[in-house]
This record gives C-alpha cells, sequence and structure tokens, in this order.
C-alpha cells in the first residue's frame, strides 16, 4: 500500500468545490521534481474523455490540487455540441434544488438561471457547458466541483504533461491518432495514464489481444514505459462522494510509484503494480460476465441461488481464461475477482444485462446508452470469444480427448456472443446455458486450466 490513512481535513475553495489539504501540496512538488519542473512552470494535467470515470478522475485531481494555481493546471477535453434532451434537463433541475450547496453554487456562478430555462425547454443545454458546473452527463445524480473544460482536442493535449485517457476503448485509438498529430514538434515525451476497460482481437498474424495502452503506443509512438493503467473494483459516483476504494497503478517503476503517491487520497489508495497489460485485460473481461450476471438476476426476479450458480460457472470460465493469459494467474485472482464483484453489484454492464432481459434495450440499440456512455462489455465480449475460437489455441477437451478451441469450453462466453454480437438468441438463452445438463462442474474447468501446459504468451503480445 502507498502511505497510509490519513484523516480527512477538508476545506472548502471559494469556487465551491473541496480540497484536501493534507499533504496536497507536498505530493505535488514531489511530482513535478520528478518531471523537472521549475518555478512558475505549470504542470499541466488533461483528462481526456468526459465519461464517468473520467470525469470523476478530473474532479478528484481538482478537489485536491486544483487549489494550487501556480504549480498545477487541471482540465479536460470532451467534444462539442452534445445537447442535453429536456427530460434530462429536468431531472438535472431537481438534482440542482435537492442540494443546497450546489444551488447556492450555481447561483453565485450567475448560471442558475440557464438550468431554470432549459427546464422549462426555452434553451439547450450541452454537454461540455455542463461539465463546466460541474455535472456529467453520463451521472447526473452525482454533482462533481467545476472543471474547466476544453473542447478543442489540440489546445487541450499539445503540451499536457500527463494527460489521462478517459476514454472507451471503442475510441481510443482514433483519437490518439489525432493527438499524435499535436506531438509531432514536441522534446519532452508526456505521461499517459490510461482508465479504460476494454479490448479488441487481432487475428493476423497470430491471433492476440490488443489493448487501449497498446493502441495509445501505436498511435502516438509514446515509450510504454511513459504508458500506464490505472484500474480497480470501483464505481464512479461512489468514489466522488468518498465511499472508501483501493486502485492500483499499473506500469513501468519510473512513474508508477510516484503517481500512486500522487494520486493517492485518504479515502482512494492507489497501489502500484508492474504488470501493465494483464490487469488492462483483466478490467475488460470481469465487463464480458457482468452483462449476464445482469441477465440471471432479471430474469430469475434477483434470485439469489441463480446468481450463485451463475457466478460459479462464470468464475470458472473467468479463471480458466486467465490461465491462457497469464505465467502467474494466481497473482490476478484477487483483483478480478474484486473488480467483478463490484461491476455484478452496481456497474454499468450489470445494468445494460437487465435492461436487455426486461425488454426495455435491445442489442439493436447498440453500445452506446443514454445517461449510461459506453457499455464495453458488448465489445469485449465479441472480442474474447474471436480470439478463443481460433483453432490455434486449441486446448485438449477433457471428455473427447481431442483439440478444441477455449471457447468451447467456456459456455456462458459463447452464449453471451449468440446473443449480444450473433443476435441469434433472446436473453433467455443464458438461463439454458446454465441449466444445460451436460454443463460441467465448474471445479472441472478450472482443473483443465490447471492441469494442462495452458499459457499462451502470444495472446498478449509477448514471447
Amino acid at each position: 500500500m502507498v502511505g497510509t490513512v490519513e484523516i480527512n481535513r477538508s476545506s472548502v475553495n471559494s469556487n465551491g468545490s473541496r480540497h484536501n489539504s493534507n499533504g496536497a501540496e507536498e505530493r505535488l512538488d514531489e511530482l513535478r521534481r520528478l518531471l523537472g519542473k521549475t518555478d512558475g512552470d505549470l504542470l499541466k494535467i488533461v483528462g481526456v474523455g468526459a465519461g464517468a470515470w473520467g470525469s470523476v478522475f478530473a474532479a478528484l485531481l481538482q478537489d485536491a490540487y486544483g487549489h494550487l494555481r501556480d504549480k498545477v493546471q487541471i482540465r479536460i477535453w470532451r467534444r462539442p455540441g452534445r445537447s442535453v434532451d429536456r427530460s434530462t434537463a429536468e431531472h438535472l433541475f431537481e438534482v440542482i434544488n435537492s442540494r443546497e450547496d450546489v444551488l447556492r453554487r450555481l447561483i453565485r456562478r450567475c448560471a442558475y438561471l440557464k438550468y431554470v430555462e432549459a427546464r422549462l425547454g426555452d434553451r439547450t443545454l450541452y454537454a461540455d457547458e455542463i461539465l463546466r458546473d460541474g455535472f456529467c452527463l453520463n451521472m447526473i445524480d452525482t454533482p462533481l466541483c467545476p472543471l474547466k473544460v476544453v473542447t478543442n482536442l489540440q489546445e487541450a493535449v499539445w503540451d499536457a504533461d500527463i494527460v489521462v485517457n478517459g476514454l472507451p476503448s471503442t475510441e481510443t485509438r482514433e483519437v490518439f491518432e489525432d493527438i499524435s498529430r499535436y506531438w509531432k514538434e514536441r522534446i519532452t515525451v508526456p505521461i499517459i495514464i490510461s482508465l479504460a476497460k476494454g479490448i479488441e482481437a487481432a487475428l493476423d498474424p497470430v491471433p492476440r489481444i490488443v489493448t487501449p495502452t497498446q493502441m495509445i503506443k501505436c498511435a502516438t509512438g509514446v515509450p510504454i514505459e511513459n504508458i500506464l493503467y490505472l484500474g480497480g473494483p470501483n464505481i464512479a459516483s461512489e468514489i466522488y462522494n468518498k465511499e472508501y476504494a483501493n486502485a492500483r497503478i499499473c506500469g513501468a517503476e519510473k512513474w508508477r510509484k510516484s503517481l500512486a503517491k500522487f494520486l493517492r487520497q485518504p479515502h482512494f489508495i492507489v497501489w502500484d503494480n508492474s504488470d501493465l497489460v494483464t490487469h488492462e485485460v483483466m478490467g475488460g473481461l470481469k465487463n464480458v460476465y457482468a452483462i449476464g450476471a445482469g441477465m440471471v438476476a432479471a430474469l430469475t426476479n434477483e434470485s439469489a441461488t441463480s446468481k450463485s450458480v451463475y457466478f460459479a460457472h462464470c468464475t470458472s470460465e473467468m479463471i480458466f481464461i486467465t490461465h491462457l493469459l497469464a505465467e502467474q494467474p494466481e497473482k490476478l485472482a484477487g483483483p478480478l475477482l474484486a473488480d467483478t464483484y463490484v461491476t455484478l453489484l452496481k456497474g454499468r454492464n450489470a445494468w445494460y444485462g437487465q435492461m436487455l432481459a426486461k425488454g426495455e434495450l435491445s442489442p439493436d440499440m447498440g453500445d452506446s446508452i443514454k445517461g449510461k456512455g459506453m457499455i464495453q462489455g458488448v465489445s469485449a465480449v465479441g472480442a474474447f470469444y474471436e480470439l478463443l475460437s481460433q483453432s490455434s489455441l486449441s486446448v485438449l477437451h477433457p471428455e473427447e480427448k481431442k483439440p478444441v478451441a477455449p471457447a468451447e469450453l467456456c459456455p456462458i462466453l459463447k452464449t453471451l456472443y449468440k446473443i449480444l454480437i450473433r443476435r441469434e438468441c433472446p436473453s433467455q438463452a443464458i438461463l439454458q446455458a446454465l441449466q444445460d445438463e451436460t454443463m460441467n462442474d465448474p471445479r472441472e474447468r478450472i482443473e483443465i486450466a490447471q492441469s494442462q501446459a495452458f499459457y499462451r504468451p502470444s495472446l498478449l503480445g509477448q514471447r
């Protein structure tokens, strides 16, 4: 663990946001020294992407360090032009009026009237506009501190020292390819922290997983030692409301220990680890099975028994897949299960599975959902299944004693693929898969993984 839990002595800035005065300036000064900053030279941090976690991450930094204006600049980029529909504006108005501190802050900033007009339908609000007032479109019920929002990507990133990738994995490559054009003349190399949990599958020349940090490296040419991944069993709104949480920053030792210390807050403890790609992949894997968990919960009226049956089977598949990806998979068991547990409890992927099973959403509506953002588990289902369906990765079937693709031993993954990607089965198929009489004891799947030479380093682009 980096540091110890401290008593939270917080204060309120003139703009209404909170900042923690407990060693913040010392931690900032330490990071500034590491980056070679001199007096009067601002440390520039920018978040790219303003989904729930990306916005909360920027807000946490703003709360902790924003009052040190002569030493650090914290901004967030999001695309302009996204309008807020009237029903959302009405709900936003209710949230504002239920929070006296937020109401007073908006009145003091002369910003309250526009929310009154939007509620009446006399004005259109925009996502970047409300983000400046501390409202994330994907998380309306959790007001944040006001944020410094930039809608021009070049202005946001061209001289940034630290860039935080808060984009979905499906958008990371495209945006960072644009960013790379603005960095052609840079002398110094920035640090990039990726929050994205999702993967792609590359099948040629050999089957392998492509993670967001790898996408960023390929798009920008930034060396991998300057690209890190931060993940953990975190629900964005709860972290901002100061529920105690852990996270892990993974990457090269050159930066990760100092960044872990810089990011740590009394309620948000950050550990560090050298295993970048594997932790990143595990962050995407749990989203796959969270969707199925939501389906089972809705289809069985929240039956604890049915959900536990599903949990046993889905964790056995995750353990099975982990043995393919990691030489020492036991080191990932704790982080993976913790991240899976919180996602099943309250994550957007589990929510999406519930809405599909209830008929309130359909796969044809896509994986970008109003008020929730990108459901990254959908693309991850496709990527993991397509990857593990390759015959070149075959393993020995325990009963038939013949080589089969790993996906054939993962019936839940296979069923989710049929529901979400092929769209040839209804959500009820997930229950049929669980109730199939040929379904093996989940223990047997784990034993298969442990008894064979399973590890395939090529899957993560390693030798």
